[in-house]
């Protein structure tokens, strides 16, 4: 995965050195790697990347020989790659190889039998936020020696000299604790307060696991600050001659919210061809799992009043079913429903591109969220790049929910795009639901959140702060933003060197506000962490938006930064250059951009940035979903016709001395999808025969057992049906939203006794369900 595919090619020794502050990790690496077989074997390293990690120094020493990696102007390396021989190496690897998005790659030739090579990487990393608010490292376990390899060491001295694992952390709030699958030493502190410890693996994860390393900080902060000092070599007023702070913003945000007010903008996004299968007339056509008609009619039933939607579907064209969202109302809610079956089936291309860039382009709701749920069963040809680039350049702004289907070429670009944005990625294989799964992320999508978020800075007099990262618009519960601002300046006071920020913010209409003060002169042990991730966001967004004579200067002072920092970015490219060991010092000597590099001693390596088209992950089996399955195949049956009493009794006769459940089965998900059907924008249900009948009661009976004659019959119906879907909710989890609904309906009737109407409801249903059903 990491090196090669060659099983002989095994890592004997491994040297990482990690250095972690608050939600930032600088990684310096050595590996070691020993070609065992009796043959020589062609090598090439293959590091996967994503949008939080910059690599910014690798080279590999064979013998005498060193290849090194060098970022250069962009023009110039396309030039130097056209005359580099073996790029067909790296053209090869994108189609075939199993990795999937964008991958470091460096072709390093042929390694002798029994010979060595010896790899040295370093990159930085924005590190996630855990629910229970810790800090998350990982380490791949391809680059630990394998476990044939270790199985020959039998003391822990012996394992020492294979795997030198050590990590520092540090953070003003306090370091508590850590958690890590593999043994280690016991945390050392080395700094007053438990603001600095020191912690190392004797052993690598034994279950065929990555690393996984959990940091645990003394106070858990709702804003944290990492402050990095300016390099003394960069001028003034640089990126890097400057100070540059990395602000972390973790709201707190409670669990319920008294007010919750505005919920958001809800976009639902549908592959056309997922129509196609749907709309077969025979029962053994249709995919027991995917009903998009039954997926959006749940979806648009749970949403909650107050918030905007619109349906996309999408094929060689996106249409809409709205010109821009609309305020989720009775009379839209209706409108959407009845338009979802004119959704006709398209099996040509899948112009997502066009649809997302269509959708970025429409102004953000103030107040409102924007959350896309993206439902897709085919390849977005060979634009996946153009896609991930719309979605990380709007990633602050919105929430992906991506259900891709098993028989998708997209699973991986759609679980790049639920990371990004973080959100969440789930795949629709034979033995899942599409339904249900689409309405347990929208119940996450319903979870409080922190809007209105801003940001103040006390600086001392004569500094001044240019943002490079903005605060995102939201933040949703459970996740975390990083932020970066330029401090520069001359401070009037040399003696002050103390900053604040405030962070201010809304949930619901209750408001927070969290000032944290931080040191402007930091210690610093000159590896520039913060610096690199701060240029790469400035480089993504100068690429964006620069279009002034202005922002164009400052984009050339920008990449004249980057390329003496490693960073990659739109404007730059990686070039590789083997030399020998003996004068690798010349490159310390050489200025960016300089023609001298690539004399006739030196050769060109191929080595890029590239994008992966690898296979999807196997995917796994499971037998829990099946009673679903089969009330999911018969609501598909009956979804291409109006739900009256001659279809189910057509079915009803089909099934005799077929199978029982099936059609029991069937009776009540038919059942349920009228009760959903009939069920109001505001979460009641109105007193009718259809409602009567969907409960398998007379319109008489359900009269007749009212607990008195004053009482409403929308509230005496929206409990008949609330007490029916809490009866069946073990047979179907897509009720939740619809019965939370109701009962926020319910509770704000006055003089509605809920115990009474209860009871009654208990009777005639013949069931017993508690008063908890109430309690949202």
């Amino acid at each position: 995965w990491f090196f090669s595919s060659c099983p002989e090619v095994e890592l004997e020794t491994v040297t990482v050195n990690v250095s972690i502050q608050d939600f930032v990790a600088d990684v310096v690496s050595e590996l070691v790697f020993r070609n065992m077989s009796q043959v020589s074997k062609e090598t090439m390293f293959i590091f996967p990347l994503d949008f939080n990690t910059v690599v910014h120094t690798f080279y590999a020493t064979m013998g005498d020989t060193r290849i090194e990696a060098m970022v250069w102007e962009k023009e110039e390396a396309q030039q130097l790659c056209k005359a580099t021989s073996g790029m067909e190496n790296l053209t090869y690897l994108q189609d075939q190889g199993d990795l999937w998005g964008p991958v470091f790659a460096c072709f390093l030739g042929t390694l002798p039998p029994d010979r060595e090579v010896t790899i040295s990487l370093c990159y930085d990393q924005e590190l996630t936020l855990q629910p229970d608010g810790a800090a998350q490292f990982c380490w791949p376990r391809e680059l630990f020696p394998s476990r044939k390899y270790l199985n020959w060491i039998s003391s822990e001295e012996e394992m020492s000299k294979s795997l030198h694992f050590s990590i520092c952390l540090r953070s003003d709030h306090g370091v508590s604790h850590i958690a890590v699958n593999s043994s280690h030493t016991p945390l050392q502190y080395i700094a007053p307060h438990q603001t600095s410890a020191e912690v190392s693996l004797k052993s690598p994860p034994w279950a065929q696991d990555d690393l996984n390393l959990l940091v645990y900080y003394r106070e858990s902060p709702s804003l944290s600050a990492v402050v990095e000092r300016r390099d003394p070599k960069a001028p003034p007023g640089s990126l890097l001659g400057d100070t540059v702070v990395m602000v972390t913003l973790i709201p707190n945000i409670p669990d319920t919210v008294p007010n919750p007010g505005q919920f958001g903008e809800f976009l639902f996004l549908m592959d056309r061809s997922l129509f196609q299968d749907a709309q077969l007339p025979h029962l053994s056509s249709a995919h027991p799992s995917i009903c998009p008609q039954n997926t959006l009619l749940f979806l648009l039933k749970s949403l909650p009043l107050g918030c905007y939607f619109n349906i996309y579907s999408f094929g060689a064209t996106f249409k809409a079913f709205y010109l821009q969202s609309v305020e989720y109302t009775q009379e839209s809610m209706d409108n959407a429903v009845g338009r979802i079956s004119s959704i006709c089936p398209d099996l040509g291309g899948c112009d997502l591109l066009g649809l997302l860039r269509f959708i970025y382009s429409t102004p953000l709701l103030h107040g409102h969220p924007r959350q896309l749920f993206i439902f897709i069963q085919r390849k977005i040809s060979n634009e996946e790049e153009a896609v991930m680039a719309e979605v990380y350049r709007y990633r602050d702004h919105h929430r992906c929910f991506c259900f891709p289907t098993n028989s998708c070429d997209s699973f991986n670009l759609s679980q790049a795009m639920a990371l990004e944005t973080k959100g969440e990625c789930v795949c629709i294989h034979s033995k899942m639901d599409m339904t249900s799964e689409a309405v347990k992320c929208l119940q996450q999508a319903l979870q409080p959140l922190a809007s209105g978020i801003s940001l103040h800075w006390d600086l001392p007099p004569g500094l001044e702060v240019s943002m490079i990262r903005k605060a995102p618009e939201t933040i949703f519960q459970g996740h975390q933003s990083s932020i970066y601002a330029q401090i520069h300046g001359q401070a009037q006071d040399p003696e002050v060197d103390e900053g604040a920020v405030t962070l201010q913010y809304y949930v619901g209409h209750q408001s927070f506000d969290y000032t944290l003060r931080f040191s402007l002169s930091p210690s610093s042990d000159g590896r520039l962490p913060v610096h690199r991730m701060a240029m790469r966001h400035l480089l993504w967004k100068l690429a964006w938006e620069a279009t002034s004579r202005a922002e164009k200067d400052i984009c050339y002072s920008a990449v004249e930064s980057s390329l003496s920092l490693g960073v990659l970015s739109p404007f730059t490219s990686v070039v590789a250059v083997r030399m020998k060991q003996r004068d690798a010092w010349h490159r310390d000597f050489l200025p960016p951009g300089s023609s001298m590099l690539f004399s006739l001693s030196c050769n060109l390596v191929p080595c890029q940035l590239l994008w992966l088209h690898g296979f999807r992950p196997g995917w796994f089996k499971s037998t829990k979903f099946w009673m679903v399955q089969k009330c999911q195949l018969c609501l598909e049956t009956l979804d291409r016709k109006a739900p009256d009493t001659e279809a189910l009794t057509q079915f009803s006769a089909s099934c005799k001395g077929r199978d029982k459940f099936v059609s029991w089965a069937f009776s009540k998900c038919f059942a349920l999808r009228v009760v959903v059907a009939l069920q109001k924008a505001n979460g009641s249900w109105a007193l009718t025969a259809a409602l009567a009948s969907a409960l398998e009661l007379s319109k008489a009976e359900v009269e007749g057992q009212r607990p008195s004659e004053v009482v409403q019959p929308t509230a005496w119906a929206t409990v008949l049906a609330l007490v029916w879907l809490h009866q069946y909710k073990w047979k179907v989890s897509w009720s939740d939203l619809l019965q939370a609904k109701a009962c926020r309906w319910l509770q704000n009737q006055d003089e509605v006794q809920l115990d009474e109407y209860l009871e009654a409801a208990n009777s005639l249903l013949g069931c017993f369900v508690e008063p908890t059903v109430f309690r949202i």
